[in-house]
């Protein structure tokens, strides 16, 4: 089901700058399933990454902690998540959430949130 909502998400992502679509499909730890795709923008720092996206779904959602979130994009090559949208996962994973890296045709490899971002910075730093 994530790779099904990952390459529908995909297929409406808007990228007319760089025509690289990206679709993220997460499930929640209630068992409920969210979607992304990236949105370019002309000022480029303004765009939004398909993981955040998902990610604000998700929270509107009434949801908070992820289960395991899928990443797809076109072509053969596999993608991870940029450093930004790594730490933004983070905030809503625990050390076992599963990050699967996927084609259209399947998931390819799959990492714990640790393995992909090893010593991230978390609220435990900031004595809350």
């Amino acid at each position: 089901m994530l790779l099904k909502l990952a390459v529908a998400a995909m297929k409406n992502a808007y990228v007319p700058y760089s025509k690289f679509p990206v679709g993220v499909a997460i499930l929640s730890t209630k068992n409920k399933f969210y979607f992304g795709c990236n949105v370019e923008n002309a000022a480029y720092p303004q765009g939004l990454c398909a993981e955040a996206g998902a990610i604000s779904s998700m929270v509107s959602g009434g949801c908070l902690v992820i289960s395991e979130v899928l990443v797809v994009s076109k072509g053969t090559q596999l993608i991870v998540p940029c450093g930004g949208c790594r730490q933004k996962l983070s905030e809503f994973s625990k050390s076992e959430t599963r990050i699967h890296l996927a084609t259209q045709t399947g998931i390819k490899k799959t990492l714990s949130m640790d393995e992909l971002l090893p010593f991230s910075f978390d609220k435990t730093y900031l004595n809350i």
